[in-house]
């Protein structure tokens, strides 16, 4: 019955790529080991054009960034450091993950889609973040920074998830967050530039 559905298998799609693309958002990493790890022993297919993230050399690689990723937002300082480099990194690797699934379409529709949808997903959520870190760091002098750092790599790892095994719980739960890290991003940019602007006694 749902094969008589016009451009399922197109909304499926964007619906798996918006989620790996909002995991990027959380960290660059994880999500692109787990597709490759989960590709290269065929769990979910993958297409030609991408084969290179089924091969083994990516899963090491990707395997061992994923733990320096991991274990360098834990150290104060190298957070923020980080910050500045994973914005544009996400929006690269969620262009990236998107674009794997659409690779059909044509060199320039599957990219100009993967940087609007899959690059811009990912870009928001770093975004965001960043934004409520350096308010962690301005209110707890970067001791609630752990907790931060431990939300998105869960975060990341359940996107990862749910894109690949229930697309459109991913695709939903996506949106909610792109509306909930605009807004708590923002205030949080707000909180820090409004605490940086009162003078000094």
């Amino acid at each position: 019955m749902l094969d008589n559905i016009p451009y399922l298998s197109y909304v499926i799609s964007a619906f798996i790529g918006i989620g790996l693309a909002a995991a990027t958002g959380f960290r660059v990493f994880l999500p692109m080991f787990m597709v490759s790890l989960a590709s290269y022993f065929h769990w979910i297919p993958m297409n030609e054009q991408f084969e290179w993230l089924a091969g083994l050399p990516t899963l090491i690689t990707t395997g061992i960034a994923t733990v320096a990723e991991i274990l360098a937002y834990y150290i104060p300082f190298v957070d923020h450091l980080l910050d500045t480099v994973t914005i544009p990194m996400a929006t690269v690797a969620g262009s990236i993950l998107f674009a794997s699934q659409f690779a059909e379409l044509g060199t320039f529709p599957q990219w100009a889609l993967a940087l609007i949808a899959g690059g811009g997903t990912a870009a928001t959520i770093s975004s965001g973040f960043a934004g409520i870190r350096a308010a962690s760091t301005a209110t707890t002098g970067g001791l609630g920074n752990s907790v931060v750092g431990t939300s998105e790599t869960a975060g990341a790892g359940i996107m990862s998830v749910l894109a690949m095994v229930a697309p459109i719980i991913a695709a939903i739960l996506a949106i909610i967050l792109l509306i909930v890290v605009v807004i708590f991003g923002r205030k949080a940019w707000k909180k820090l530039r409004g605490s940086k602007s009162v003078p000094e006694n």
